[in-house]
C-alpha cells in the first residue's frame, strides 16, 4: 500500500489490492468551506468486463437523449427480450454501490436510481452542469461514471471536467471510475467528441425508495417470466440516427444496420425479392447476413439477432477456432455466392436504410474495419452463433435461478450459485 500527497490541498494517491485511488478532499481558498470529496478509482473494471458491457450496448443500443449519442437501458434489455444480459450488470453494480456508500459514509442508506450505457459519438458534448439541475432530477445524490474504451485509442475529445477543484480534468481510460455528488457542488461539462464513440456505463444512486430501479426492474421481469426466447425490436424509429430528427427518416440512417455495414456485413431479406416496400419493417422479418458477394444461410429471426451474432464475432474473434482449411468463396457450407436478385435486394435495402454513407463513417468511424471481403473465415462467424447460443444460454440460467431470490428480498444481487 502507497500514499502520495498531492498539493496545497488536501488530496492523496491510495495505491492498494491492485487499484489506485484518487480521493479529493479540498479546502476553497479564501472561502474556507470543505468541497465534497471525490473519488477516482483506477481499473476498478476489468478489460473484459469493459468489453462484454460493449458489445451489449453495440447490439442493444437506441438513439439517445441527446445529439449523437446512443443508449441502452436494463429495461429496454427486458423489452427487447435480452434479459440475460442483465446478469454482467449485477456484481458491478453492487460494487459500486458499495464503493459509494463507504466513502460517502452512508452504508445501507442508498439505491440504485438508475443504470445505463450511453455513447457519445462524434459532435456530442454537453456544457457545465449537474446531475440533478431539473425537478425531475433532485432524487439524484451521487454519480458513479465508468469508462469502457480510453481516449486516444478508441475516440479523440471528449475529456470530463469539473468547474472547480481537483481533479480539474479526467481522461477516460477503460477500466476507470469517477464518483462525486449529484448535486450543483460537482458541476461539470465533457468536450465534444472529434472521432469514435465514447462509451461510460452510468449509475446514479439515491437515498429515496421510491425510486429504486432495483424494484422497477423486478416488477418488469416477474410480470413476464423470463423464457429464454429470441430478441425483439423496440420500435423502428428508436433506431433511426439523423442529425434533423425531423425528417422522418429522409435522412440519416438505421444504426443497426450501420454498426454491421462498419464491420464489413450487410443484410438480405428472406422475402421473395421486390414485395417489400417499407424496409423499416424487414428490419422485423427473417433476414441473412451477406459479405462482399457471398450470402451467410443461416437466417436470422430479426435484424437485432444479426447483430448481436455480428457483435459478438467482433468481441470474441480471437478466441474462437480457426477454419481447418483454407477454403475458396462459395465453398464453405455456410455459404453460397449471391445472385443477382439478391445483390440487387442487398443494394435496395442499403439505399433505404443506409441514406447517408458518409454521416454512418463519421458517426461510427473508429468501428469501420478492413472492407478486404476475401477469405473470410465463414466457420469461425459460425463457431461465434454458436458461441452466442452458448452465452445468452448461460446467462438465461442464471437469471432464472436468481429472480426467486430477488423477488423475495427487493433487490437485485449475485445470487451465490450454492443457493441453487
Amino acid at each position: 500500500m502507497g500514499i502520495l500527497f498531492l498539493g496545497s490541498n488536501l488530496s492523496f494517491v491510495w495505491q492498494r489490492g491492485g487499484l489506485t485511488w484518487m480521493i479529493c478532499d479540498f479546502w476553497e481558498m479564501g472561502a474556507g468551506s470543505l468541497k465534497p470529496p471525490r473519488l477516482i478509482l483506477h481499473n476498478f473494471l476489468t478489460s473484459e468486463e469493459c468489453k462484454e458491457l460493449e458489445f451489449i450496448h453495440k447490439s442493444s443500443s437506441t438513439v439517445g437523449y441527446r445529439p449523437n449519442v446512443f443508449s441502452t437501458t436494463l429495461s429496454h434489455l427486458i423489452a427487447t427480450n435480452s434479459s440475460p444480459f442483465l446478469i454482467p450488470f449485477v456484481p458491478i453494480r453492487e460494487r459500486l454501490k458499495e464503493k459509494v456508500e463507504h466513502f460517502f459514509g452512508c452504508e445501507y442508506e442508498l439505491c440504485v436510481e438508475f443504470t445505463g450505457l450511453i455513447s457519445w459519438c462524434r459532435g456530442a458534448s454537453i456544457g457545465w452542469h449537474c446531475d440533478d439541475n431539473r425537478s425531475y432530477l433532485k432524487q439524484r445524490h451521487f454519480t458513479a461514471v465508468c469508462y469502457l474504451n480510453s481516449y486516444g485509442k478508441d475516440f479523440k475529445g471528449g475529456l470530463f471536467h469539473f468547474q472547480d477543484g481537483e481533479p480539474a480534468t479526467l481522461v477516460p481510460m477503460a477500466g476507470d471510475v469517477a464518483i462525486y455528488t449529484a448535486d450543483s457542488c460537482n458541476i461539470h461539462a465533457v468536450d465534444e467528441i472529434i472521432e469514435g464513440e465514447r462509451l461510460t456505463l452510468t449509475l446514479w444512486f439515491s437515498r429515496d425508495s421510491a425510486h429504486d430501479e432495483d424494484a422497477k426492474l423486478i416488477s418488469l421481469l416477474s410480470k413476464n417470466m423470463p423464457e429464454l426466447k429470441l430478441p425483439m425490436l423496440a420500435s423502428s424509429n428508436m433506431y433511426w440516427f439523423s442529425l434533423d430528427p425531423a425528417s422522418h427518416q429522409q435522412l440519416g440512417f438505421d444504426i443497426c444496420l450501420a454498426r454491421m455495414h462498419v464491420l464489413g456485413f450487410d443484410m438480405c431479406s428472406c422475402q421473395a425479392e421486390g414485395l417489400f416496400s417499407d424496409s423499416t419493417e424487414l428490419l422485423m422479418e427473417p433476414l441473412q447476413l451477406a459479405r462482399g458477394n457471398e450470402l451467410f444461410k443461416q437466417e436470422f429471426v430479426n435484424i437485432l439477432h444479426a447483430l448481436q451474432a455480428v457483435q459478438f464475432h467482433h468481441w470474441k474473434a480471437s478466441d474462437l477456432p480457426d477454419a481447418q482449411s483454407e477454403v475458396e468463396p462459395g465453398d464453405v457450407d455456410h455459404v453460397v455466392r449471391l445472385s443477382k436478385s439478391q445483390q440487387e435486394v442487398v443494394k435496395s435495402l442499403r439505399s433505404q436504410l443506409l441514406k447517408d454513407h458518409q454521416l454512418v463513417e463519421m458517426i461510427f468511424s473508429c468501428a469501420i474495419c478492413s472492407r478486404n471481403q476475401q477469405n473470410f473465415d465463414w466457420e469461425r462467424f459460425s463457431a461465434a452463433i454458436v458461441g452466442l447460443e452458448d452465452y445468452t444460454s448461460k446467462l438465461h440460467k442464471e437469471l432464472l435461478m436468481s429472480l426467486p431470490y430477488w423477488r423475495t428480498h427487493g433487490i437485485i444481487y449475485s445470487v451465490p450459485p450454492e443457493c441453487s
